[in-house]
C-alpha cells in the first residue's frame, strides 16, 4: 500500500530531509585526498545527533542479516551503493558517492550524491553530470496523475541516450513513515505503466548510473554493491513530495 501523508506527518520528514540535506553539504565541503571513509562517518554522526536525530542506516538489517556499521553508505568508484565506512583513505581521481537516512520523531528522510576527490578524468565527470541531471529529469516526472514508470522511463532513456547504464537492480521507493515504502521505483521501464502518483506522496528516487554496463554483484562483506565488471558508478538521490499536483524536493538546504 502507497502511504499518503498528512500535513502533519510532511512537516516532521520535511524536517528529517533538512537534516539529510545539511549533513550531505557538510561532507561535500569535507570530501579530499587523504581523508577516510570512516571519518567523514563520524562526522555525520555528529552532526546528524546534534539535531536529535538519528541516523537511520546505523543498525539496518534486511532478512535478519547483520546490521549495517555505519552512519552513511560511502561507495567508492566500482563501489554503488552501500559502501561501509572504513579506514580507506580517499584518492585523487577517485569518486564517492554518499547516502544517508536520517530518523527523526519518527519520521525519515534519505538522499545522496557523489563528490569527486581533487581532478577527476572527463568520463568520470561526464558519469556524475548525467546521474545527477537524470535524477532532475526522473523527479519532473513524479506528478500527480503521472504513473511511478514516467518517472523511470525518463531516467533511463536519457542515462542511455548518453552512453551509460542504468542499475537494474536496485530501485527508489517510497518513504517517510518507514525507510522503505511502496512503491518500488525502477530506474528503467515502460512509461505509462505503474501505481498512479498522487498527492502527498513522499519517494526517494535514485538513479545509480554505471559506466560500464549495468550488472552488479555484492561484496564479500555482504553489503556493498559493485559493478560487475569494475567500471565506475554514481548515485543521486532526493526525497520529495508531490504537492499541489508537482514535486517538490525535500532534501534540499
Amino acid at each position: 500500500m502507497i502511504l499518503i501523508k498528512s500535513k502533519k506527518e510532511i512537516d516532521y520528514i520535511r524536517e528529517s530531509c533538512r537534516i539529510v540535506a545539511e549533513t550531505l553539504q557538510l561532507l561535500k565541503s569535507n570530501v579530499r585526498v587523504g581523508i577516510t571513509t570512516l571519518e567523514l562517518d563520524k562526522m555525520a554522526e555528529d552532526y546528524i545527533r546534534s539535531n536529535n536525530a538519528k541516523p537511520a542506516f546505523k543498525g539496518y538489517s534486511q532478512g535478519g542479516a547483520p546490521g549495517f556499521p555505519g552512519s552513511i553508505c560511502s561507495s567508492v568508484d566500482d563501489e554503488v551503493v552501500h559502501g561501509i565506512p572504513s579506514a580507506r583513505v580517499l584518492k585523487e581521481g577517485e569518486i564517492i558517492s554518499i547516502d544517508i537516512g536520517v530518523l527523526k520523531d519518527g519520521y525519515f528522510g534519505d538522499a545522496a550524491l557523489s563528490v569527486e576527490i581533487g581532478n577527476i578524468s572527463d568520463e568520470k565527470q561526464k558519469l556524475m553530470d548525467v546521474t545527477e541531471r537524470s535524477l532532475q529529469i526522473g523527479i519532473e516526472q513524479a506528478i500527480a496523475g503521472n504513473k511511478v514508470h514516467d518517472i523511470s522511463n525518463a531516467i533511463q532513456v536519457y542515462v542511455e541516450a548518453n552512453g551509460f547504464s542504468i542499475v537494474r537492480d536496485l530501485c527508489g521507493h517510497g518513504v517517510g513513515k518507514f525507510l522503505h515504502e511502496e512503491p518500488s521505483i525502477p530506474n528503467f521501464g515502460r512509461k505509462g505503466t505503474g501505481p498512479k502518483l498522487k498527492n502527498g506522496m513522499t519517494l526517494a528516487i535514485e538513479p545509480m548510473v554505471n559506466a560500464g554496463k549495468y550488472d552488479v554483484a555484492t561484496a564479500k562483506d555482504g553489503w556493498t554493491i559493485i559493478t560487475a565488471d569494475g567500471s565506475t558508478s554514481a548515485h543521486f538521490e532526493h526525497t520529495i513530495l508531490i504537492n499541489n499536483n508537482l514535486p517538490e524536493i525535500l532534501t534540499i538546504c
